[in-house]
């Protein structure tokens, strides 16, 4: 299914702005839960969705914002690519239009990217109802500011995205997942030294409890490589099908589930000595985010 619905939301938008009326954006509304609650009657991009373009040997893929993540993973997974910041989806849904405009990445960020440094144009609707095009579908764009850009974590303060152009990876050839038992700053001392190696990394996460204390690493790449660097780390190597890097993106680790505690995410050096309001702590990205 795709439609394109630019006309009849930026009719509404035009409308909304002549009566006075906030709107609030809508896809899935996935995380809802992000940034400061905002009150308004809904602009829904959820049935604005499809592919526009995309060119598998080009590495770029153009859809518009209210095309599900799952719909866009299935067609790269056809052609062997993926979307490299590893876009989380905290209720099992999430959009394009989400996942850019929240700026939000999974474990694979430090060496995959984030979402701005993926995109490469977007086209959106301002504040007017006015539809606007920055950027294109190359990586070396030198035509005016670099807004698209801009565009990823605003949370829709900017505009709203209509459609986006992202650069896209190929998928690894063999990716394995080691789980080693080390207190937090014996892991994060492995963690810098593998930093300088060439060693094919593509999640590293601590978790640290009451009860465990563990260092899950991913390697991503070719199978020698990962055959390689697996066999010199040693520890446990976790079944293929093991969705731990899944539920640690979506929030759904049993650390995530605790009932009447306050979250807290910070973004510190990874090399950062445990701070004193720490307890139990969860150091995803190498230890750069906590």
């Amino acid at each position: 299914m795709t439609d394109d619905l630019t006309d009849a939301l930026r009719e509404q938008v035009r409308e909304a702005g002549h009566a006075g009326t906030a709107l609030r954006i809508r896809g899935h509304d996935s995380k809802a839960f992000y940034g400061e609650p905002v009150d308004g009657e809904p602009l829904d991009l959820s049935a604005h969705r499809g592919i526009v373009d995309y060119e598998p040997t080009e590495l770029v893929l153009t859809a518009r914002a209210g095309t599900p993540l799952a719909e866009i993973e299935a067609l790269l997974a056809e052609k062997g690519q993926v979307l490299a910041f590893e876009a989380p989806r905290f209720d099992g849904r999430g959009t394009l239009g989400g996942a850019v405009a929240s700026g939000l990445a999974g474990p694979r960020r430090p060496w995959g990217g984030a979402p701005r440094d993926l995109v490469l144009g977007v086209r959106l609707l301002d504040g007017r109802g006015q539809v606007l095009r920055f950027g294109g579908q190359v990586m070396k764009n030198v035509a005016g500011y670099d807004v698209s850009r801009l565009m990823a974590g605003s949370l829709g303060t900017l505009g709203v995205l209509l459609e986006i152009s992202l650069k896209v990876l190929p998928a690894p050839v063999e990716t394995r997942t080691l789980l080693l038992e080390l207190p937090r700053e014996a892991a994060l001392a492995r963690l810098r030294e593998l930093a300088r190696q060439p060693c094919p990394l593509s999640g590293a996460c601590h978790l640290d409890g009451r009860l465990y204390l563990r260092l899950y690493l991913r390697l991503s790449g070719a199978l020698a490589s990962v055959d390689a660097w697996a066999r010199r780390i040693g520890g446990e190597v976790l079944a293929p099908g093991n969705t731990f890097w899944e539920r640690l993106r979506d929030q759904r680790l049993d650390f995530f589930e605790r009932q009447g505690q306050t979250l807290w995410r910070l973004s510190l050096a990874p090399a950062t000595p445990r701070l004193a309001c720490e307890r139990d702590s969860l150091l995803d990205w190498a230890g750069a985010q906590r």
